[in-house]
């Protein structure tokens, strides 16, 4: 498997890993040297970064020295925090459940559509028309986005345990598609397992492998914990791959984070 890195993608994850530890805005020239390690060339870096301008993600700033730089949105800070949460946490062990309930004007469809799209992006699972659920633990991180989107009016949020009827490893196979989910785990076990094993048995790498290999392997599992929530291990099959896909993660963020932040340092 080809792994597919976007330069938009992989901007954000460096932002995520390494360009908060700037003191204050990145440098543009930093952000061409830093992508280019990872082979976005100096024209796709620019057009990237306008388009996360007009996102509203980065914001134009000026760097210590006078040249051009960009920081992060205030908005930008809180996803990157929420996501911190989400990517390097342990999920707590519960048997609470988030529920959300929208209802959305026919005139306002648009915002049903975005309203469905960020509840899955979120990791929620669909029990029925207007009726999304997800673990408990996810709710100030969905009341995060729902804020930032503007989309309160439309949404309520209970919290609670399942009572019944059928039995939640049943339902829970309904509410997600769980052989999807398992299968993005096995394509991250496919190519980030046999580079978790080669760092093992092989030379430490110099920092800009480090940094290389890191961000690479960030923006593929940054992905992972927002489509697959983090249910507990009791409602997944027996053989599910998650818990293999995390230790290596897990493995590969030990070996290779701090190594590379001296490549990444200002």
């Amino acid at each position: 498997m080809v792994e597919q890195h976007t330069p938009r993608s992989l901007i954000v994850t460096f932002y995520g890993a390494y360009g908060r530890a700037f003191e204050g805005p990145v440098p543009v020239s930093a952000l061409i040297r830093l992508l280019g390690a990872v082979g976005v060339d100096a024209p796709s870096v620019r057009s990237s970064v306008s388009r996360l301008k007009r996102r509203g993600f980065l914001l134009p700033a000026r760097a210590a020295d006078g040249s051009a730089a960009y920081g992060l949105s205030e908005e930008a800070q809180q996803l990157l925090d929420d996501g911190d949460r989400r990517i390097y946490g342990s999920p707590p062990l519960s048997d609470e459940w988030l529920v959300a309930v929208f209802s959305v004007p026919e005139q306002e469809r648009s915002k049903r559509h975005l309203l469905r799209s960020r509840l899955a992006r979120l990791g929620f699972g669909a029990v029925a028309p207007g009726v999304w659920i997800a673990p408990a633990r996810l709710a100030e991180e969905t009341a995060h986005t729902l804020e930032r989107l503007h989309l309160t009016p439309y949404v309520e949020l209970f919290r609670g345990a399942h009572l019944g009827f059928a039995p939640s490893a049943e339902a829970v196979a309904r509410w997600w598609d769980l052989a999807a989910l398992a299968k993005q785990h096995e394509e991250f076990l496919d190519v980030h397992e046999p580079a978790l094993r080669a760092l093992q048995s092989g030379p430490e790498p110099t920092p800009e492998e480090a940094y290389r290999g890191y961000l690479f392997a960030l923006d593929s599992w940054r992905r992972l914990p927002y489509a697959d929530p983090g249910m507990p291990r009791e409602l997944l099959p027996a053989d599910w791959p998650g818990d293999r896909a995390a230790a290596v993660f897990a493995g590969l963020h030990e070996r290779l984070r701090d190594s590379g932040a001296a490549f990444a340092e200002p």
